[in-house]
């Protein structure tokens, strides 16, 4: 873990309000030190290289959910529900990274409906977590590629503003340019189950992109919307990445290969994605990115994906997508596994963890990641693709 930026300046959530006036007050989950650290064997001279390489390149964090949850998880349907989720400031200072794409967890938001992904749930998402953003000034909005140079010129992080799906839309293309005037600069298609532009990987069929689904893609194209596969079914992904005019993400998954369930791709998509200019995001959510050889969820598992990708389509096209939050990530996915339907499949059996040692938070992810390559001898110019360059190369085509 880093120390914290110096731009930080201590700014909480919704400070300029009045507690229990203006909004409801939750216990939360301490943003450091909720779990013990994972120790990687780093000598100093290793710890240091970490230090100068998150200091010299950018590093960006291609999927995270930065928010702060309740430290009691059962209050976190209630605490969704007012659309104040609190984003983890102090925790993002100390991560390393110049650029976090925030996916606002809008389809756990609940507002108006227990289902979530309603347009409405969207908007108080969205609406509140950038008002917030917007009363301090070390995080920043960015909507270009060099709004991410700027932050790491000025000691600032870099917030893109993401959606894991594109379901809310409904049948209202134009609702992805209101988006777009939102600040929002990735979509993703389909969150496990279908919608109205293909299909999602819980599904037992997926008929692949519909005309809406294209015609998305193309209005996507036109802005400049980075467009994510994560959740998509495999024949959808397919059809996303042959339809898109520039490179797709798959912003955090990873391969089926290592891990065999639904949740993770099969190779044919990992390769046309990177044939094709694009670039995924291994995945850290609890219980995803498992493998045989650890089975224990924990940086190593994470790893495994790494390396198995790397060899597959070449480090040019693999980075990282954590999927963290402060707070218990296990007890989130308990709470909406309906809801989410990602749970849905093939799940080989395996020990359940309470957290994923060494990639719990956004604020020891990349530290922890950083560490490893380091510890696995490998260059400054494969960590510098591999943390940040990758995915700059993609948004410069997309953006």
């Amino acid at each position: 873990m880093q120390e914290p930026a110096p731009r930080y300046q201590g700014h909480k959530s919704y400070e300029y309000l009045e507690p229990h006036s203006d909004y409801r007050v939750f216990a939360l989950a301490p943003e450091l030190g909720r779990v013990p650290g994972h120790d990687l064997g780093l000598t100093d001279a290793q710890q240091q290289r970490v230090t100068r390489l998150l200091t010299e390149h950018i590093a960006i964090s291609l999927h995270e959910h930065p928010v702060i949850l309740p430290e009691d998880v059962r209050e976190l349907r209630a605490y969704n529900r007012t659309a104040r989720q609190r984003t983890g400031y102090e925790g993002l200072s100390r991560s390393g990274l110049t650029a976090v794409f925030d996916n606002f967890m809008a389809g756990a938001s609940c507002v108006t409906s227990e289902n979530g992904w309603k347009w409405n749930d969207l908007v108080y998402a969205v609406g509140m977590r950038l008002s917030d953003v917007y009363k301090q000034d070390y995080v920043t909005l960015a909507t270009s590629v060099a709004d991410i140079h700027a932050a790491k010129r000025d000691g600032r992080l870099a917030l893109v503003a993401g959606l894991e799906c594109s379901s809310p839309i409904e049948n209202e293309l134009d609702r992805i340019d209101i988006l777009y005037g939102f600040g929002i600069r990735q979509l993703g298609i389909a969150y496990s189950q279908a919608n109205m532009l293909g299909g999602g990987l819980s599904e037992k069929s997926d008929g692949g992109l519909t005309h809406f689904g294209r015609r998305a893609v193309d209005r996507m194209n036109k802005l400049g919307i980075a467009i994510d596969v994560s959740h998509s079914g495999d024949q959808t992904s397919l059809d996303v990445i042959e339809a898109s005019r520039v490179p797709v993400f798959i912003t955090h998954a990873g391969a089926r290969s290592v891990w065999d369930t639904s949740r993770m791709k099969p190779d044919e998509v990992i390769r046309a994605c990177a044939e094709r200019g694009g670039v995924i995001g291994i995945e850290a959510a609890p219980h995803t990115t498992l493998s045989e050889k650890h089975p224990h969820h924990s940086i190593e598992s994470v790893m495994d994906h790494f390396t198995y990708c790397v060899d597959l389509v070449g480090i040019d096209h693999v980075t990282f997508g954590p999927d963290t939050m402060f707070g218990d990530h296990v007890g989130v996915h308990n709470t909406y596994a309906a809801n989410y339907g990602h749970d849905a499949g093939n799940r080989p059996e395996h020990p359940r963890v309470e957290y994923v040692s060494g990639v719990e938070n956004p604020a020891e992810a990349f530290t922890s990641i950083v560490g490893w390559l380091v510890k696995h001898d490998y260059s400054d110019d494969e960590i510098a693709k591999a943390i940040g360059g990758n995915t700059l190369r993609v948004l410069e085509q997309v953006w």
